[in-house]
């Protein structure tokens, strides 16, 4: 139990399922999650740090020697602009990564999308690839980005397009092999597992995950 571990976005679609798999985790003596507002989560390892995002830099927030997770994200019509999108997606990670970086975490894990890529023409896609680009720029010790498809799971928010999309996928299922694979639906929980693996696969550098390997690492788990 020497392991520390700094959350932000623990009560997303992944954060939740994340934060739960490392209070049970005998790795992880403590689990801090950075949030807005109380959760009403007790635990004996959890410690609740209420924060304002926008202000992050100035947060008292303790990374020294931590693994940081940061599956914080929204959605453009959740967030009401582009501008409010960008703000959840590019400056809130990038923030949380030169915190990490400036305090001496052990690594920085991110949840980014399928199709990342700073030159994409989609929006989502290009915010996504800048800001990998970004936190790779950062002189992290270990960089994990992992790239999901279509994440399963239940959400708090009701999101029309992707319970259609979610449930289409269920039905299409056995299109989902040879080069279609990598763009397969997967489970939230599967994602957090995935991430805790990787956590602690020592390996220093840069490490990018598509959602092929997302699967991989979850069942080598």
């Amino acid at each position: 139990m020497n392991r520390t571990a700094v959350v932000a976005g623990a009560t997303g679609l992944i954060g939740k399922e994340l934060v739960q798999l490392l209070l049970n985790d005998v790795a992880y003596r403590a689990v801090t999650i950075l949030v807005r507002r109380p959760t009403g989560m007790v635990h004996p390892k959890l410690v609740e740090q209420i924060i304002d995002f926008d202000q992050l830099q100035q947060a008292d927030v303790q990374m020294g020697g931590a693994d940081v997770f940061c599956t914080l994200g929204t959605t453009i019509k959740k967030a009401g602009s582009q501008d409010a999108f960008r703000k959840v997606d590019y400056q809130y990670p990038l923030s949380l990564g030169q915190l990490a970086s400036r305090q001496g975490a052990r690594q920085l894990l991110l949840v980014s999308a399928i199709g990342a890529n700073p030159s994409s023409r989609a929006f989502y896609n290009r915010v996504k690839g800048e800001v990998e680009e970004a936190l790779s720029s950062l002189k992290l010790p270990v960089l994990h980005i992992l790239r999901p498809s279509l994440l399963l799971g239940e959400r708090k928010e009701f999101r029309f397009g992707e319970r259609i999309a979610a449930s289409l996928s269920v039905l299409l299922s056995p299109l989902f092999s040879g080069p279609l694979r990598k763009y397969a639906p997967v489970q939230a929980s599967t994602v957090a597992k995935a991430m805790i693996f990787a956590a602690k696969s020592n390996q220093a550098g840069i490490h990018i995950h598509e959602n092929e390997h997302i699967v991989k690492l979850k069942q080598e788990k």
